[in-house]
């Protein structure tokens, strides 16, 4: 499969409202650019007009709850409605038990939408590949945020992530946490991930567009 940025938008101010539809414009702009698949995961009241502004667009948490009697979840069915590809599932800021990330992944699937499934380590990933998330995204929790790429300062959290996940399926990897350049996309890419999950060097940039077609232009 083609490398693969997914940008995670959180809750900053800098991504809610006009703001955030700005980034989803760079980022399909920079996709149709460049032809790496750029997946946009905004906050959840930016989600249907996002969908109209970029065409690849994830929600950063969906609840395993069916339709009902719920109040305050967001249902698999509800998303799918957005016209959203899919969700992020168990981010190191949304931490899930197993039970309910098991849960989620098969609602995603059985609606026809995408899971990407955040982990803190290889032995992690390992025990959560046979779930068959669509993908699964490495993130030493301690990096996340940090501006130091996972990719360079533990290279080996990528490289033994893909090999651990190699021996469950063929779930593919990818790595999170500091990722900040382009140097650090080629990095992970050359460590066998088959993309990158970023927010804050993307989101809180001075010259996000810059930095996406640096990051895409890195992985072609």
């Amino acid at each position: 499969m083609k490398p693969i940025i997914a940008l995670n938008l959180k809750v900053y101010k800098e991504s809610l409202g006009k703001p955030g539809m700005e980034l989803c414009q760079i980022a399909s702009e920079v996709s149709l650019l460049t032809g790496v698949r750029i997946i946009v995961a905004p906050q959840v009241v930016d989600l249907r007009e996002a969908v109209q502004v970029c065409g690849d667009v994830f929600a950063q948490h969906v609840d395993a709850a069916p339709q009902g009697a719920y109040t305050g979840t967001l249902t698999v069915e509800a998303l799918k409605e957005t016209g959203a590809k899919g969700s992020l599932v168990n981010h190191s800021e949304h931490r899930l038990p197993e039970e309910m990330i098991a849960k989620t992944i098969a609602r995603l699937k059985e609606a026809g939408l995408e899971s990407m499934l955040c982990t803190k380590d290889a032995d992690e990933s390992a025990r959560l590949a046979k779930y068959e998330p669509t993908y699964i995204a490495v993130e030493p929790p301690e990096l996340i945020g940090s501006g130091i790429s996972v990719s360079t300062a533990k290279p080996e959290v990528v490289s033994g992530t893909v090999e651990a996940v190699a021996k469950v399926n063929k779930t593919p990897v990818l790595c999170g946490a500091g990722v900040s350049n382009g140097k650090d996309v080629k990095k992970a890419i050359e460590l066998g991930a088959s993309g990158v999950l970023l927010a804050s060097a993307f989101v809180k940039s001075s010259d996000p567009k810059k930095l996406l077609t640096q990051m895409a232009e890195a992985i072609q």
